[in-house]
């Protein structure tokens, strides 16, 4: 077992309470810092990797915000392909270390706050991680050197569509238009990648995908925020009339889109990755209320959010084209699979809804890194 954890500003590093000394690489594997990596989806990523890339070594830097959980990563440590240190992509002087300790390959960025309503309430901490964090990250991949540096990115930073042309779509062409802070955030740190990389020849590539779905998806979003309530009958705020239309993606569909994008994708290029799987949100509601054998009577509607984009949709046509990547998961399925997934994890989602997920860090680490 090969689980090792640190903090960046500590400069110190334990394995099982002892000092870590970086072994030397082996010429074939390849190191990947995934940033936000104890997220909903960059978790997924990791284990993606580990899973059909176990020749790599996988670096997760994460500062563990109220969306990052270490839990979540709990068998990736298990493995000694994986690494784990908490830390800011913000912090220049803790990224820089890192980039040091472990000569990266490939920098994939997941790092970001995400939620659309907490831009409106706080737009700043949007701006310092999603287009600091990024001019960060970048300016260690331009002084170490690496071969490939990915932006996650989304589709929300096209706007939206009109719900009475369901014949347009989101292609990589699509001028931006963003609707709310996070999206102008996100779109700000696409428009900093592709600089650096008509500047500075910086190897890059961006992925601008539809709403994910699956596994340790926060409970605060749409999908897990309803199955969480059905399950204790309570009311399911629903936006409006529910008639907002999102594309919807497995998130082990866009996992496996972005690894087939910093390994064969061409520099310079952003690629849309997209479900294919258009449901208003009444309709998912709905669907997730029937896979639980509960009521529609819960569905309570409330007051929009201001600035709520009424469709997205994307044309995934030249991930397929280029590197035949298309999605693989259909929505019923999919979701039916999301929602036994939270069935049988409630001490997972249970400790998010009750705070007691925050502790677990200091509660498995805390000790052992201020000796």
């Amino acid at each position: 077992m090969g689980q090792y954890v640190g903090i960046c500003g500590s400069y110190e590093y334990y394995f099982y309470g002892y000092y870590f000394q970086r072994r030397e690489r082996i010429v074939e594997e390849m190191n990947l810092i995934v940033t936000g990596g104890a997220g909903f989806i960059g978790s997924n990523f990791i284990y993606y990797e580990l899973e059909n890339h176990p020749e790599d070594r996988v670096i997760c830097l994460d500062k563990l915000t109220y969306a990052g959980n270490l839990s979540t990563l709990e068998e990736a440590m298990k493995s000694p392909q994986f690494r784990f240190v908490k830390g800011d992509i913000a912090d220049r002087e803790c990224v820089e270390k890192l980039f040091e300790e472990e000569h990266p390959d490939i920098v994939v960025n997941f790092a970001a706050e995400s939620h659309v309503d907490r831009s409106i309430e706080d737009p700043g901490i949007f701006l310092m991680t999603n287009v600091i964090g990024t001019e960060v990250l970048m300016d260690a991949c331009r002084k170490y050197g690496i071969k490939r540096y990915h932006q996650v990115s989304t589709d929300e930073v096209y706007g939206d569509l009109p719900l009475d042309r369901p014949d347009l779509f989101f292609t990589e062409e699509t001028p931006i238009h963003t609707s709310s802070p996070y999206s102008a955030s996100k779109a700000s740190a696409d428009l900093l990648v592709l600089a650096y990389y008509r500047t500075f020849r910086l190897p890059v590539s961006i992925t601008r995908c539809s709403n994910n779905y699956g596994p340790f998806h926060f409970p605060e979003k749409l999908i897990p925020l309803m199955i969480s309530r059905a399950l204790a009958d309570e009311p399911l705020p629903v936006y409006g009339k529910g008639e907002n239309v999102r594309d919807w993606l497995y998130v082990v569909d866009h996992c496996s889109a972005i690894d087939l994008v910093i390994r064969k994708g061409r520099e310079g290029e952003v690629y849309n990755i997209g479900g294919h799987n258009e449901r208003t949100n009444l309709e998912v509601v709905k669907t997730i209320l029937r896979e639980l054998g509960k009521p529609e009577s819960l569905i309570s509607y409330v007051t929009d959010r201001p600035g709520h984009d009424m469709r997205y949709a994307i044309d995934p046509g030249k991930i397929h084209r280029e590197l035949g990547w298309l999605p693989q998961t259909k929505f019923d399925d999919g979701i039916h699979r999301t929602v036994q997934w939270y069935l049988e994890h409630r001490e997972w989602w249970e400790k998010i809804l009750s705070g007691e997920y925050r502790n677990y860090f200091d509660h498995m680490y805390g000790k052992r890194l201020q000796q």
